[in-house]
């Protein structure tokens, strides 16, 4: 006996992600769902034209809730996507990383992962939004870590090891930026090794780069690095204390404008956008709805 009402449900995977082959995804999908009275569709990536082709099947199919199988590449392009449409976006892990994933505590396992599409409870969260045309739902940030993000794509050794090397190379040719902080506060300037622009709390490794983040405050933090300090990392990794102010800054606000005298690489939501010596970002209050666990205590749609 089941007394949910029939959903219609529509699967984006990601094929690639993670290593995992597709159908291994739509078999786990089907099992999951064999005896449950809701409709299953898919839709697998391929790289080319995905986001018009998504909004095609969207219209058509008309989906009760979407959902990523996929890393956090897939999320951020389904949370552009269903911004302001009122359909609840659900996310199974399936990426070699999975940022958005732990910060909503969204299990790896897959069957619970699927359970929370029907059986968790819907949250209302913000976007940040960066410049014109972009989105970020969870970190975006410019200097070390999106140094490492260019360094990791282009090697040719994955895993471990090859994010290793590229940590290395990275700490080796770390150098200090001077930027222009616009925030509601006013303007401040600083010399810092990374500007991180954060919706969430925690990067996919765990580490807390923005203890005081909150997805549904209004509000986004703009985290500066100052000095690179084995303290303040063990800080983010392990205890969670509060930072040094000496070398690590936190601002919140609901609008930046950032700027460098000399471009620097940028990142959103784990992918490279390129150099830029300005970045705009402004939040986007309460304009997406997420599938989570039934006890988190998030807000509700109103």
């Amino acid at each position: 006996m089941h007394n949910q009402d029939p959903l219609t449900l529509l699967f984006v995977v990601n094929p690639v992600s993670g290593g995992k082959e597709k159908h291994d995804w739509e078999a786990a999908i089907r099992a999951h769902f064999k005896d449950k009275p809701h409709r299953i569709e898919f839709y697998l990536l391929s790289g080319k034209g995905d986001e018009t082709s998504i909004k095609h099947h969207i219209d058509t199919v008309k989906p009760g809730r979407v959902v990523a199988v996929g890393g956090d590449g897939t999320v951020k392009m389904l949370a552009g996507l269903l911004r302001d449409t009122g359909i609840p976006l659900g996310i199974v892990p399936a990426g070699s990383a999975n940022g958005m994933a732990r910060e909503l505590s969204i299990p790896n396992d897959a069957e619970a992962a699927l359970s929370i599409i029907t059986d968790g409870r819907c949250r209302k969260i913000d976007l940040i939004g960066i410049g014109e045309d972009e989105v970020c739902l969870h970190l975006s940030d410019m200097g070390l870590n999106a140094k490492l993000v260019k360094y990791f794509e282009n090697s040719d050794k994955r895993g471990m090891w090859g994010y290793a090397r590229a940590v290395f190379r990275v700490l080796r040719e770390r150098r200090a930026m001077k930027v222009k902080l616009q925030t509601d506060g006013g303007e401040i300037e600083r010399v810092a090794f990374m500007i991180v622009i954060a919706n969430a709390r925690t990067y996919g490794t765990g580490a807390i780069i923005n203890p005081m983040g909150s997805l549904d405050d209004g509000l986004f933090e703009v985290v500066v690095i100052k000095k690179i300090s084995l303290a303040e990392i063990f800080k983010m990794v392990v205890t969670h204390k509060d930072f040094d102010p000496a070398r690590t800054e936190v601002f919140q606000t609901k609008k930046l404008q950032m700027t460098t005298r000399h471009p620097g690489y940028f990142q959103i939501d784990g992918e490279l956008i390129g150099r830029r010596s300005t970045v705009e970002a402004h939040i986007l209050p309460q304009v997406l709805y997420v599938m989570v666990p039934a006890d988190d205590p998030g807000k509700a749609p109103a």
